[in-house]
């Protein structure tokens, strides 16, 4: 039975690797384009390698062969099998697809269930020809070939360069040898000190591969010195090899292959590697362990990449409603300290209602005050009404609109200066206004105003407020209401702000005269709370075009996605970390009798 401990391993990895592969950074972040590809990264390293090695611990060593462009590591494989197996030449690039080399005995060690699943398996029996890549295929290939002549428990794959002149093989070729137990890395004596060979070296001391080094096509005589030099180099990176060999300059036979005698000592090593059970599961194991250490540091990385994210999105969402809501404050305030009733609106209110010699002519009674006023209004021409209703509407729908101009061309700034804001901005010009957004303003100031006129319906149900109300008449009570509404701090205090000399006071007055003074509060109160509310729905209009191109790019408005939070990405990296302790410390290859594998 499979030791429990990798069991449980096994499954919480698998976890893991779920909450790693729905991972994203939508947002043009500082970390985004580089967290991206590590989350890819991560994924494919425990879908290529980690979990199908959880899975069947004593599978052989895949042993992946790489190196720089013409380093010579097809015909090293040919050599080493002794026939031409995969393909060489001096084309650049010389190796165009990866060729799997295993045992006859081990096909079911490497189907996709296995190893490398997203590579499409291209079968090739011994002798025939390989098959040409197809550029057009869409997907990666993998070309394998049962070998009898390979030792018992190792693999070997002819990988593409890494620094191969096609992006595609470049990024091939590091996946591969990340699913690799352990490489057989082969330069030359002209360009072992690469710089890009060597940050793959680095990344894979990271992972406490083996690593065994061919040096080919050596100068007779230097071998010593040029070995020496490249002993220092890796122990600067924190490489021990388990081999290096150097290969001098010699002539390749009839067939593309060097002197087998050329590779003794890598020849006997493979092969004592292959007869050392104990040897290999601690390659395997050792592996393992660092390749999930590796995955859990990235873990921690996309971690903070997602914060990045949060704060940048945070601050963006920020950006839209403080700008919406000091809108909506603007107006609130403009519309209950007296300023709509200012200009125009000033002049049809006095219009309405008369001058100065009509105020010295009211009594200070409730009833005479009713009556005086309720008289006077009976002689208003209606049309009088209407025009200070315009005026109010023309005014407030003035002031809408240009709070709502200025909340989006100042979200508009802020995001710009913003580096996720510009790329969600795109170029659009989101402080542009809708083109319906007027009329929906003017609809909504129309609705307000038959709200006002519901609310007095509403408080002169009574017999004897609605004879008094219904005698000025509804429309002309209603601008009597928003009148006192816009000029009455707050719309709450019943104290009369003093523009033009209190001409606002005259329909305060008429109102408590007929509804009394707390039902006019209470009025007023209604009028100004579905006001706002109105004003606030619209500025959500606008606020919306904002917030809905945010959500698009985060998927924050998607039941559909459920991208991982800094917290999740965290808990992965926990789970990996403890994963690889336990590996460490409680690994233990089973015998092969009593293997049992899960896919």
């Amino acid at each position: 039975m499979y030791n429990q401990t990798i069991l449980n391993t096994l499954a919480s990895v698998r976890e893991a690797r779920n909450t790693l592969a729905a991972a994203s950074f939508p947002l043009n972040t500082g970390s985004a384009e580089q967290a991206q590809q590590e989350a890819k990264t991560a994924v494919t390293q425990l879908d290529d390698y980690i979990l199908p090695k959880l899975s069947t611990l004593d599978a052989p060593l895949t042993l992946v062969v790489g190196g720089s462009t013409g380093a010579g590591k097809s015909t090293l494989v040919n050599t080493l099998i002794g026939e031409p197996v995969t393909r060489s030449g001096a084309i650049r690039p010389t190796t165009r697809q990866p060729v799997l080399l295993y045992r006859p005995e081990d096909v079911a060690a490497f189907t996709p269930e296995r190893i490398l699943p997203h590579l499409v398996r291209l079968p090739v029996e011994p002798g025939q020809a390989l098959p040409g890549a197809n550029p057009h295929s869409g997907q990666d290939e993998l070309v394998t070939v049962p070998v009898d002549s390979l030792p018992k428990g190792i693999a070997l794959i002819d990988a593409p360069d890494f620094d191969s002149v096609s992006e595609e093989n470049r990024r091939l070729a590091q996946q591969l040898l990340r699913a690799a137990d352990l490489w057989l890395f082969v330069t030359t004596a002209n360009r072992y000190a690469d710089a890009l060979p060597w940050e793959i070296l680095r990344q894979a001391a990271t992972r406490d591969i083996t690593i065994a080094v061919v040096l080919n096509r050596v100068p007779e005589g230097s071998e010593d010195e040029i070995e020496a030099d490249l002993s220092r180099m890796l122990a600067e990176a924190g490489i021990t090899p388990a081999l290096i060999h150097s290969v001098t300059e010699q002539e390749r036979d009839e067939r593309g292959l060097l002197p087998s005698v050329a590779l003794l000592p890598l020849i006997f090593w493979l092969r004592s590697l292959g007869a050392d059970t104990d040897a290999r599961g601690d390659i395997a194991r050792r592996t393992l362990e660092g390749a999930v250490r590796s995955v859990a540091r990235q873990a921690s990385g996309l971690a903070q990449a997602a914060q990045d994210q949060q704060a940048a999105e945070n601050r963006l969402r920020a950006d839209a409603t403080s700008a919406f809501a000091r809108a909506l404050t603007n107006l609130n305030e403009s519309t209950q300290d007296g300023q709509m009733l200012r200009g125009e609106v000033l002049g049809r209110w006095q219009d309405f209602v008369g001058t100065g010699e009509f105020f010295r002519q009211v009594e200070t009674t409730v009833g005479k005050v009713r009556d005086r006023i309720a008289g006077f209004f009976r002689g208003t021409p209606p049309t009088q009404a209407v025009e200070v209703e315009q005026a109010l509407e023309v005014s407030l729908h003035s002031v809408i609109m240009e709070e709502a101009a200025t909340a989006a061309e100042t979200v508009q700034r802020r995001w710009l200066e913003d580096r996720a804001g510009r790329a969600l901005l795109a170029g659009e010009d989101l402080a542009k206004l809708d083109d319906s957004f007027s009329e929906d303003v003017a609809e909504s100031i129309r609705a307000w105003q038959q709200d006002v006129m519901d609310i007095i319906s509403a408080e002169g149900a009574g017999k004897r407020q609605k004879a008094r109300f219904m005698s000025l008449g509804v429309n002309v009570t209603a601008v009597i209401l928003m009148v006192a509404v816009f000029s009455m701090t707050g719309g709450l205090t019943g104290v009369e702000v003093g523009i033009a000399g209190g001409s606002g006071v005259i329909g305060q007055k008429l109102l408590e005269a007929i509804f009394g003074e707390d039902a006019v509060r209470r009025m007023a109160t209604g009028a100004r709370t579905r006001l706002e509310e109105r004003i606030g729905e619209l500025l959500e209009t606008q606020q919306a075009r904002f917030i809905d191109r945010l959500e698009s790019v985060t998927g924050q408005g998607s039941e559909d996605q459920a991208r991982p939070t800094a917290s999740d990405l965290e808990a992965v990296a926990t789970t990996l970390n403890t994963a690889s302790t336990q590996l460490a410390a409680s690994v233990q290859l089973p015998a092969a009798s009593e293997t049992t594998t899960e896919s």
